[in-house]
């Protein structure tokens, strides 16, 4: 049937009790020659004659995914020695069995399943639940963080064979205000055996119930992930690429700061998007929030990996800054106003880093029209500044002149110098309006290059070539679409 290759014959001991092992894979058992058991540690395993076990395996292996792979090789390699050999494991070999997994990806040996009765099988009758109609998600208790992120609903987890690891499931879940403390739980333990318990609990006893074995699975009939499960999945998955893909293990701090300065202005271009009555227009937003939530999380992974810091120094960094920064919300300070909030946050953030110059935290690589507003900000806060826009407009109108002297001049320094100057009076002249300075020049180069646009449009409906109309032809285009 499989030529001269060696054979592997994978059987299930079922969930619990010697009723719920098939006659076929009775009959496989005491026809092999040489038996093997994943675990002695099962109601059934004295089915298995003369056994091999693996028990050994979980004892030295630092993880559980290395004692998997190291029991698919011995397997293989006794299989290579013996030519057929027999593989008994609890439950159904097709249910949550890695080993199994592992043995059907590779190709050295034949594989041979016989069907069983699974621990699911025992667990739908005792819940009394169509898995089918009720959606029920079926996860490893070890891989919960992760495979837990998506899941609404019903949730059946294997696996939950120790308190330590229900603990670990519970503490997973983001859930700080206690919201799902009284979620209902339902603990099953020994099931198909005359040690069966069926135990309703909570979500915040799930570890202190029951004492779990290698026998318990955990059933919640209406759970509902929190953000944490989600972002635990994410950043997984930037590990994964960091260790995996090409691209992503060459780059370093350095050769990602173009991507964050770019994914930063997309987030700003899709905010600027956002139209209040159609909800479509999210859709960019929360696209553009990712990328660049996976800029930091990629920052976060290099430095990981070079054992500087961790994510979780960056979100517990952040989370300790604004409980200090917020006093009036955390703490007993009273404010009037957002001013009191804004003047407050500037005192304690003065106070943290110790700083000397009203300057000290403005980011030197901030885009020139947001550094110049920065700047000026962070001199009016001490009193150097106009006291209303009266004030700065005229400033435009001087530094305009100095510009067009040191051109009469034919000083070319002194000119870009000057202009600086007229910049920096339009930065002020629009803070003193209220105008962030650098989202208005956005959109005015956005309105020209849309209203160009259309000029290119209707140069070419008029078969126009606009490099040879001349300026003429031109302002006559551009005055048509503005006018409609």
């Amino acid at each position: 049937m499989n030529g001269d290759r060696p054979r592997i014959v994978i059987v299930g001991l079922g969930p619990g009790g010697e009723q719920h092992v098939t006659t076929e894979t009775l009959t496989a058992i005491e026809r092999a020659d040489h038996r093997f058991l994943r675990t002695a540690v099962h109601p059934s395993a004295h089915l298995v004659p003369d056994p091999i076990t693996f028990d050994d395996v979980y004892e030295s292996a630092d993880a559980f995914d290395d004692v998997y792979h190291e029991i698919a090789r011995r397997l293989i390699a006794a299989a290579d020695v013996d030519g057929e050999i027999l593989y008994a494991v609890p439950g159904s070999p097709l249910v949550l069995e890695r080993t199994v997994r592992y043995l059907r990806d590779q190709h050295e040996v034949a594989i041979e399943i016989l069907p069983a009765v699974s621990f699911l099988d025992v667990a739908w009758a005792r819940l009394g639940i169509d898995p089918v109609e009720t959606g029920v998600t079926l996860i490893d208790g070890h891989e919960f963080a992760t495979a837990a992120a998506d899941a609404n609903g019903a949730v059946l987890v294997a696996h939950a064979h120790a308190n330590w690891v229900l603990s670990e499931i519970k503490l997973s879940v983001d859930d700080p205000s206690g919201a799902l403390d009284d979620m209902p739980a339902v603990l099953l333990q020994s099931l198909g055996t005359p040690d069966e318990r069926i135990v309703a609990t909570t979500w915040s006893e799930i570890d202190r119930t029951v004492e779990a074995d290698h026998l318990t699975s955990l059933y919640l009939p209406e759970f509902r992930a929190g953000p944490g499960a989600g972002y635990v999945r994410f950043h997984q998955l930037a590990r994964t690429l960091r260790e995996q893909c090409p691209w992503d293990i060459e780059q370093t701090h350095q050769t990602l700061v173009p991507f964050l300065i770019e994914e930063s202005y997309e987030v700003v271009d899709a905010i600027q998007a956002l139209d209040p009555d159609d909800p479509t227009t999210d859709e960019e937003l929360i696209e553009e929030l990712g990328d660049l939530l996976y800029q930091i999380e990629f920052h976060a992974t290099i430095a990981e990996q070079e054992g500087r810091f961790t994510i979780d120094d960056v979100t517990t960094g952040i989370h300790d800054k604004l409980v200090r920064r917020h006093p009036h919300v955390f703490a007993t300070t009273e404010v009037e106003d957002s001013e009191d909030v804004a003047a407050n946050w500037e005192a304690i953030k003065r106070a943290e880093k110790g700083r000397t110059s009203v300057f000290d935290g403005v980011p030197s690589s901030l885009p020139s029209l947001s550094y110049a507003h920065q700047v000026q900000r962070k001199a009016a806060k001490v009193g150097f500044d106009w006291p209303d826009v009266h004030g700065a407009v005229p400033k435009i109108a001087e530094e305009t002149d100095e510009v067009m002297a040191a051109h009469a001049d034919d000083d070319a320094d002194a000119t870009a110098d000057e202009i600086g100057d007229l910049l920096f009076a339009v930065v002020n002249v629009a803070r003193h309006l209220g105008v962030e300075p650098e989202a208005a020049l956005r959109a005015a180069s956005n309105k020209f290059r849309h209203r160009f646009e259309q000029v290119e449009s209707l140069a070419r409906e008029r078969e126009i070539d606009l490099r040879d109309a001349g300026l003429d032809t031109l302002d006559a285009l551009w005055d048509e679409i503005k006018q409609r």
